[in-house]
């Protein structure tokens, strides 16, 4: 069993340097607590290798890592070159064509159909990560688009393409999209990252097909579009959970709104009782270093002093040279940060009025008293989650113990701040329970003599209704 435990959570991206069975086990000892399959790259069998890998690890290491299935989404990318990489010169032009051509100094391929239709003149297009920077200064006959060249530099075959300030008319899913959403759907993983986000409806959809489909994955709204921000709140609402993808958002959006971006959906998604991933670059330069710079170390204890329910590595898991070690450093600076008091106890009082003002209720009520007590922890029995949920976003000092006969349940709620899980089906009285938990906690030694314990439970306990009861209870 391992046993340290942070309550900011990690995701790793396992991609060719850690997909190994034996790699992925020192991955998950490091403290990772949930596994990326980015769908931009790898083939099934891979994806499918690393999933049964995973889950192996669950039955022997006794833990539940979840998967997060990172659909593509319509990623814009220039196409092939004829000969190679070459040089755009800062004020000639280039013209971008939707007919598939091999690109040249003149005229290159981009992979967007509808992009003559909907580019206007003067809109920006933005090459490699924005390191190119083209303006549209003319929409040609057949659909072609003449750009002039703002920022030069190396151009090079199938970088990818942002479009900040054009309407794009691509859909949220596209045809790899819904094939990818098969596999993964087949394969029910946890968590599914929903690329480009634009609009509440975006993330609706995609729940619909889940909710067809009759399965249970859960959907994480990425955020790196303008318009993503410009509709943040109801994003959120619909959301099972937010992704702050700071990689195309700082493409897309100035870089200097992005800190304001990242605290104010950290800040919703706290008050809404949804998890927030916070992605891209935290630990970039372990790709290749062995140590992190400072900046990023700051940067990762910015995301946990925040309140980010989990910090999410890319390239350094996936293709770097070291994987382990960078969770190791990840992992260092979220235990220390987590010793300052400043971080815990953020209670949000119901909302009167609420569809949900029982949990909510129950969860600010369990989190206030273990505040009050200074209990080691709040012990909670649920079988859809909404409990964990609840009591997760109001960060309470106290570990949160969720107890679950919903085995599935398990691996999803290991992405929220502070949940650990164990499975539990001996639904008797709810007295009964309790001292079954109490004592199972304290032979597990999770708690001591002399602690004091917060149980929330429903009432009747069979019914497995939504939890309406907060207990205090003492170790003797």
């Amino acid at each position: 069993m391992i046993t340290h435990f942070n309550r900011s959570k990690i995701i790793a991206t396992i991609g060719p340097a850690t997909m190994d069975l034996a790699i992925l086990e020192k991955l998950i000892y490091a403290g990772v607590d949930v596994c990326r399959i980015n769908g931009s790259h790898g083939e099934y069998d891979m994806m499918r290798s690393i999933i049964l890998n995973v889950r192996e690890l669950n039955q022997k290491l006794q833990t539940h890592v979840a998967i997060l299935f990172d659909l593509q989404g319509p990623k814009i990318r220039i196409g092939d070159m004829k000969d190679g990489d070459f040089l755009l010169i800062e004020g000639e032009s280039l013209i971008l064509t939707t007919n598939e051509v091999l690109g040249t100094r003149e005229e290159v391929y981009i992979k967007y159909q509808n992009f003559h239709n909907d580019a206007k003149v003067g809109d920006r297009v933005l090459v490699d990560d924005g390191k190119l920077e083209l303006e549209v200064s003319e929409i040609l006959p057949n659909q072609r688009v003449k750009t002039k060249i703002i920022h030069g530099g190396i151009l090079s075959s199938r970088k990818g393409v942002n479009l900040p300030n054009t309407e794009i008319s691509l859909p949220s899913l596209t045809e790899k999209d819904k094939k990818d959403l098969d596999f993964a759907l087949e394969n029910d993983v946890e968590w599914i990252g929903l690329s480009f986000v634009r609009k509440p409806e975006d993330v609706l959809e995609l729940k619909q097909i889940i909710k067809d489909r009759n399965k249970l994955s859960r959907v994480i709204a990425k955020i790196e579009k303008p318009e993503a921000v410009k509709h943040i709140e109801a994003i959120v609402a619909v959301s099972d959970g937010v992704m702050v993808a700071r990689g195309d958002l700082g493409v897309e959006m100035p870089m200097e709104l992005v800190p304001v971006i990242q605290k104010t959906i950290v800040r919703l998604c706290n008050a809404a009782s949804k998890p927030v991933i916070i992605a891209t670059q935290m630990m970039e330069s372990m790709i290749t270093n062995y140590r992190p710079t400072r900046a990023e170390a700051n940067d990762v204890g910015n995301a946990v002093f925040d309140s980010a329910d989990a910090l999410m590595l890319s390239g350094e898991t996936s293709v770097g040279k070291y994987p382990v070690e960078t969770v190791i450093a990840m992992q260092k600076i979220i235990t220390e940060v987590e010793k300052e008091d400043s971080i815990y106890y953020h209670e949000k009082p119901p909302r009167k009025g609420s569809k949900n003002f029982i949990p909510e209720s129950i969860g600010y009520t369990s989190c206030t008293m273990a505040r009050q007590s200074d209990a080691s922890a709040i012990v909670a029995m649920t079988h859809s989650g909404m409990t964990a949920f609840k009591i997760s976003s109001h960060r309470p000092k106290a570990c949160i113990y969720i107890f679950t006969d919903n085995k599935p349940l398990l691996k999803t709620l290991n992405l929220l701040w502070g949940v650990r899980g164990f499975y539990y089906d001996k639904y008797e009285s709810t007295d009964e329970t309790v001292s079954d938990i109490k004592k199972f906690l304290v032979d597990k030694k999770l708690v001591h003599s002399g602690d004091y314990i917060i149980h929330v439970a429903s009432t009747p306990l069979q019914e497995r209704a939504t939890a309406n009861t907060v207990k205090l209870t003492h170790i003797e």
